[in-house]
């Protein structure tokens, strides 16, 4: 059976325990047998020396006989002490004891001691009993056999009273000394030996254990009290409540609060600061000072320390007014206010920005005669210099040294943190040339602030002689000073120099941390150097650092980023396979990752984040629903915004927009303005990129009208529109033929100091060549050229447009002038310009373009071979198409459904059966003939006479589902009957019906006499809706 973590805990204490009451059992055994058997010698020098102390000169007496040198030893001692428990002063005993013991040779027996602290503990000389109980634990006798030597003392020595007392002493005697383990197992002991220490004892040993921070002990004692029935007190359940509030346990704080008033244990003023305390340590403010007033109804009030821990939350929580409220009530109740409380006030008032407030508690602190101490003076100095105060802050430093107050390396720091973030290095040198006159040691963190200072100013030039400064100084520099330096150098992308920080902290034996590493591979990640990032993580592997979430999520991002989600999903179950679990940004990453191809992956992460607890906020769900938008699937978005909704969430305007932009692409635009309107009704306004969504699907469905209203509208709303804006407007103009008001806009973007980038040029260039204006066409690109934004897309754009009015020449020219100008050519420029050429039946001008286009290492497409092969065929040079055909197979260029149609078509009119055929199969192999190509290869076998081949094809044409038209079956029945091949008609008619190509009706000389009339559309349809009708009833 499984236990639960608590029952194994539970286990182990009760293992230790009873290991540890064997061990005192075995202990007493032992001793009782040593203790109870001594020689009959040792027994008549014992009765001797007995006499002897009855008498006041017992020290002389015994030093005048023969006992000290040839009776005395430990065991007599013991005899001694057994005998006299109560017939002897414990004082002489105590002299006796201590006699003996510069006598002998021999260190006394343990049960010694025992006897005789019971015997002292016995008549209250609790003193005495203390400093033998020191003497012992200086003896280095382990806890265990002084516990068991005690306990079975206490057994013996049954006459005596008060025996427990010399267990609280020993506990009290470890304590005071540190020993907290040892207090502990003498508090367990003496416990199970039903010798219960009391309250006071017990109370002080919580108090220590709870100041080491040795909980574990504190629960166990504090059980062994509860367990013993021990009523506790005031002072118990305050100190329970105080380790309840330091463990941040404020909720059973409050309840032992409660159970202390329910067992009629009344709280004092301490019991109540400390839950005061521990709430405002938790943040809970308005609850402590509820606490606090509810204090006058049992009678207590409240000191200048509750008020004090009262203000000291209030202005941690940035709640200074009412921080100060709470000052002025203390001032209402005659109470003074301290240093701590108003000094808590000007440092919440500083860091709120409220510098007249902290200057209204200061002065009213030195009008009621409270001196400000260097806290006081440095949390005014760094107020004012967060600020930007500087001036003031030196004078508040002077009036420091004024007032005999000496600043302190701290108080500099300030100084030089706010000289360097404003770019003061001189000041900031100054600064530090006072530190070196007053002989003030330059600490590390002085060293830090200025390097972080000049490496924020990307001055890391002058950090790296600092650095260098600091440790001919002696400073050795740690790794917070390293890692600012490396998070600095990525920040602004010098990876190399992170990198070679991190190089020189292991050379000076500064092992850098995780963060200093986890910031070179952010860094290197965001900026897509993946290979580095990886070679980091493995230099971090060596130095025994595992990664962490922050790591993994580096990696994650990254490669989501780069559309790589292979790898991103290999870092990402690496993650969950070591046990590190992925926090809401890494799922993010994922599921935007994923959203870009794999929708289906993405809502599987998304349940998979759900099944670990993790509840996704407004970021997830609109990565979610732009995913969707983006891949067309609006209903499954609408789904996610309403299950956004209903998880309580307030979608954004990023939400919406998504939306939005996604039923514009499917040219919804009912949609599109309904959720626009949505959004206005929920409080949510739009912002430009929604109002470009909006313009662009008006555009795109061609209403250019009311895009206009709407783009002219937007000014009205508070908008300006941007670059994006008015290409989606001008592009929409282009389109629509409306060249004029395309360039108005165009102009009016220049007039307003937004620069058009390549799309806005490409509209333009793009409407201007469709509507003929070449020339208009080339001003543009040329514009293009001088600011730098040419692009091949606009050049092919204006080479297409060149070629379409039929200025070849001119637009191969113009590819020459821009090659010479940088603007190299691709692979659809010389595509194109084939294609064309072709077109205009210049066979040997394409082929010299083919030519060209390989020489510059460009590889030709489907495409291109397409345009060449149907130039050939459309002179009828067939011969150069096969040879094309091949040199496209050669390299390995999967031909299309066109080529394939146009080749065996090729094939066959010029009678080369077996290729034509061996091509079809091929074709029909990858599924990649239509029904022309079927057609086309049935009438050519029929007008070869290949009576045979046309029965096989028909049979593998109805077998691949395609159904001819009626015209085509006609044309073969026709063609086989004019060949002679009247006789196998019928099986040829018998196969057409088979597949429901014709009625089962329809009779063979109906069938011949049908392509005679063909021209009459009528019959041929009333024949194909009789087949259909009876495919459908077969069906």
């Amino acid at each position: 059976m499984m236990l639960s973590a608590s029952r194994k805990a539970y286990a182990f204490r009760y293992q230790k325990h009873m290991v540890l009451k064997k061990a005192i059992k075995f202990n007493v055994l032992r001793t009782s047998v040593y203790f109870f058997h001594t020689s009959r010698g040792n027994e008549s020098t014992a009765e001797e020396i007995s006499k002897i102390l009855m008498h006041n000169n017992w020290q002389f007496l015994l030093e005048s006989s023969t006992v000290p040198q040839e009776k005395l030893n430990p065991d007599v001692v013991q005899s001694v002490l057994q005998r006299n428990q109560l017939d002897i002063h414990p004082k002489r005993l105590l002299d006796f004891f201590n006699w003996s013991n510069q006598q002998m040779g021999t260190p006394q027996n343990l049960d010694s001691f025992s006897i005789l602290n019971l015997i002292l503990c016995n008549s209250n000389l609790f003193s005495l009993a203390n400093g033998l109980l020191s003497k012992m634990i200086e003896t280095r006798i382990p806890v265990l056999d002084i516990l068991s030597s005690l306990l079975e003392c206490c057994k013996e020595c049954d006459r005596l009273k008060s025996r427990s007392v010399v267990f609280e002493l020993l506990i009290d005697a470890y304590r005071t000394k540190g020993f907290l383990n040892e207090a502990f197992s003498v508090f367990l002991g003496a416990k199970d030996g039903k010798f219960m220490p009391n309250l006071l004892c017990c109370n002080s040993l919580l108090k220590d254990l709870m100041k080491s921070n040795r909980m574990e002990l504190f629960w166990k004692v504090y059980e062994g009290v509860v367990e013993s029935g021990v009523p506790l007190d005031v002072y118990t359940y305050t100190t329970v409540i105080h380790a309840y509030c330091k463990l941040g346990n404020v909720g059973e704080a409050k309840r032992i609060l409660r159970v202390m008033e329910e067992n009629g244990c009344t709280p004092n003023l301490v019991t109540y600061n400390v839950v005061i305390r521990g709430l405002c340590g938790k943040g809970a403010v308005d609850e402590a000072l509820q606490l606090k007033r509810s204090m006058d109804d049992k009678g207590l009030i409240p000191d200048s320390y509750t008020c004090s821990i009262l203000i000291d939350g209030f202005c941690k929580q940035k709640r200074s007014v009412e921080a100060n409220s709470i000052l002025e009530e203390m001032n209402d109740m005659g109470l003074r206010p301290d240093q701590i409380a108003c000094t808590a006030l000007i440092d919440g008032f500083m860091k709120e920005g409220n510098i007249e407030g902290a200057f209204r508690i200061k002065d009213a602190m030195v009008a009621k005669g409270i001196k400000l101490n260097i806290v006081a003076y440095n949390t005014i100095i760094n107020g004012l210099c967060k600020v930007g105060q500087m001036e003031k802050a030196v004078e508040f430093m002077n009036e420091m040294t004024t007032m005999g107050i000496a600043p302190e390396t701290q108080t500099f720091n300030y100084l030089i943190e706010a000289y360097i973030q404003k770019g003061s290095l001189d000041k900031a040198s100054e600064v530090l040339a006072e530190m070196k006159e007053r002989n003030m040691e330059l600490s590390v963190y002085t060293f830090g602030v200025i390097i972080n200072g000049l490496c924020r100013s990307g001055d890391y030039c002058r950090a790296k002689l600092v650095l260098d400064k600091m440790v001919s100084c002696g400073v050795k520099p740690n790794a917070i000073i390293y890692s600012n330096m490396i998070k600095s150098y990525v920040q602004n992308g010098k990876f190399e120099d992170a990198t070679n920080v991190l190089k020189e902290m292991l050379q000076k034996g500064v092992l850098p941390d995780l963060y200093c590493y986890n910031s070179v591979i952010i860094g290197l990640c965001k900026a897509r150097r993946m290979e580095e990032a990886k070679t980091c993580l493995i230099e971090m592997g060596k130095c025994g650092l595992k990664p962490n979430a922050y790591t993994y999520g580096a990696f994650v991002s990254g490669y989501s980023e780069a559309g790589q989600m292979e790898v991103a999903e290999r870092y990402f179950r690496e993650m969950l396979d070591r046990g590190i679990a992925p926090n809401l940004v890494v799922y993010t990453c994922m599921i935007n990752g994923f959203c870009k191809e794999e929708i289906k992956q993405a809502f599987s992460t998304f349940n998979s984040m759900l099944g670990q607890g993790l509840l996704p906020d407004l970021q997830l769900y609109s990565v979610l629903i732009n995913g969707l938008s983006k891949n067309g699937k609006l209903t499954e978005a609408m789904q996610v915004l309403s299950d956004l909704y209903d998880a309580g969430l307030r979608p954004d305007v990023y939400t919406y927009t998504s939306l939005i932009s996604g039923f514009c692409k499917q040219g919804n635009m009912e949609k599109a303005f309904l959720l626009h309107d949505e959004m206005f009704q929920k409080g949510i306004f739009p912002n430009i990129v929604t109002y470009n969504a909006l313009i662009g699907g008006l555009c795109k469905s061609g209403d250019i009208e009311k895009s206009r209203e709407l783009f002219d509208g937007i000014s009205g709303k508070g908008l300006t529109p941007n670059c994006v804006t008015y290409a989606t407007i001008i592009d929409g103009y282009c389109k629509s033929g409306n060249l004029c008001e395309a360039f108005n806009l165009f102009n009016e973007m220049a007039a307003r100091g937004l620069q058009p980038d390549s799309f806005v040029y490409n509209a333009l260039a793009n409407g201007c060549c469709k509507e003929g204006e070449t020339e208009k066409a080339l001003l543009l690109f040329h514009e293009m050229i001088q600011k730098g934004i040419a692009s091949i897309v606009t050049f092919n754009t204006l080479i297409d447009g060149l070629c379409k009015w039929g200025k070849l020449t001119k637009a191969i020219d113009l590819v020459n002038e821009m090659t010479d100008k940088k603007i190299t050519p691709n692979h659809i420029t010389f595509t194109i310009l084939i294609d064309y050429h072709c077109k205009a039946g210049m066979i040997k001008e394409a082929e010299e373009l083919f030519i060209d286009m390989q020489n510059r290492n460009l590889k030709p497409t489907n495409f291109t071979y397409m345009s060449l092969l149907h130039g050939y065929n459309k002179v009828g040079n067939r011969s150069k198409m096969f040879s094309a055909f091949e040199n496209l197979v050669e390299r390995g260029i999967e031909p299309d459904e066109l080529i394939y149609s146009m080749m065996i078509g090729a094939y066959f009119k010029e009678g080369h059966l077996e290729k034509g055929f061996k091509l079809w199969d091929l074709a029909l192999d990858k599924g990649l003939l239509d029904g022309l190509t079927n057609e086309t290869l049935v009438e050519t076998l029929s007008g070869n006479g290949e009576i045979s081949r046309v029965m096989e094809l028909l049979d593998r044409i109805g077998n691949q589902g395609y159904n001819p038209c009626l015209a085509m079956c006609s044309t073969l029945i026709h063609g086989l009957n004019k060949a002679g091949y009247s006789r196998r008609l019928d099986k040829i008619l018998e196969i057409m019906k088979g597949y429901g190509w014709i009625p089962k009706c329809t009779a063979l000389n109906e069938f011949i006499d049908l392509y005679q009339i063909s021209a009459n559309s009528e019959s041929v349809s009333n024949l194909s809706k009789q087949a259909a009708l009876e495919v459908a009833c077969q069906v």
